[in-house]
């Protein structure tokens, strides 16, 4: 058998055709805030141990199935060739699996944007079990059906508008959780994603008033971030206006937060409804981490208020 039909034999591929331009279809792949949008079959989601977007790089992401079974993988980097190319191998941390390398090629049809996705085996019988005991190959034309609805929901914004809302219930009084967001102390043992600090946090708790928020990430950069606060309805509402700053003071994405504050079941019903609008492209990857960068700040508020409430 001639070496190309033999990868041929040992290859799943897929291809699809997605309404979008190449870039921002490249772009999907390129931070796990995207990535964990799309990445995996119909009902699995990720967690991102670490990541790092270069030749060489690796990323080490947990999968989560519908089952509740987790698969740890790792990920490296071969190729990047923007917005053209990406070649990954992958090394499975569990022991049934076994590793095989990715292509991606990114073929720009027009406005529209050709993805051609292709897993190479090192055999024709290590292809044939993964399909058989993994579904392997419904399990790839599912990953990439998903990565064509997220691209699609950024269809007449590309990506640079965003409006999430979250309802959490916490076991303690309004005044407290009030408190939580306009006490400056408070605020800055929660405020922003697992792993991130508030060096500086300043509130001005009146209408007119300002935030003002210095977070600084695990890789140690800075993220500034200023607000005014609209409205001030002590135990029941709180809105504000944000701005998110990048390098060199150029502004990257606007926001309108509006905190809603209820008395239900003996505690308090909390709403956040935020909607954002970015100005930059980076702008992009931070709005598609809105939701679970809120998410994982109300899991540091429960804690707070857990240990405030005791």
């Amino acid at each position: 058998m001639a070496a190309g039909n033999n990868e041929e034999a040992r290859s799943l591929v897929t291809t699809r055709v997605f309404d979008a331009p190449r870039d921002l279809v490249f772009e999907a792949w390129t931070h796990p805030n995207h990535l964990s949008h799309w990445w995996g079959p119909t009902g699995f989601s990720i967690t991102t141990r670490a990541f790092d977007f270069r030749p060489g790089g690796t990323w080490q992401l947990v999968m989560h199935g519908p089952d509740g079974r987790d698969y740890k993988n790792r990920i490296v980097f071969d190729e990047i060739a923007a917005p053209e190319r990406i070649a990954f191998h992958h090394v499975p941390e569990d022991a049934e699996f076994v590793g095989h390398r990715t292509f991606v090629t990114f073929e720009a049809v027009g406005a529209k944007t050709k993805l051609t996705m292709r897993l190479v085996f090192a055999s024709v019988e290590e292809k044939e079990r993964i399909v058989r005991e993994y579904g392997a190959a419904e399990g790839l034309k599912q990953t990439v059906g998903r990565l064509g609805e997220y691209v699609a929901s950024w269809e007449g914004n590309n990506g640079l508008e965003k409006h999430v809302t979250l309802t959490r219930h916490f076991k303690a009084p309004r005044a407290l959780v009030f408190e939580a967001f306009t006490n400056p102390k408070h605020l800055a043992e929660w405020w922003g994603p697992k792993g991130f600090t508030n060096p500086v946090c300043e509130v001005d708790a009146r209408p007119g008033g300002e935030i003002r928020i210095e977070m600084q990430g695990p890789g140690g950069f800075s993220h500034p971030m200023t607000a005014t606060i609209v409205e001030i309805k002590p135990l029941e509402r709180f809105v504000f206006t944000s701005i998110a700053y990048g390098p060199g003071n150029q502004r990257l994405l606007e926001s309108v937060t509006t905190i809603t504050f209820r008395e239900e079941n003996g505690g308090t019903q909390l709403i956040v409804e935020a909607r954002a609008k970015g100005f930059q492209p980076i702008a992009r990857m931070m709005l598609a981490g809105m939701q679970e960068g809120w998410s994982q700040s109300l899991d540091k508020l429960d804690a707070l208020i857990t240990r405030l409430a005791h």
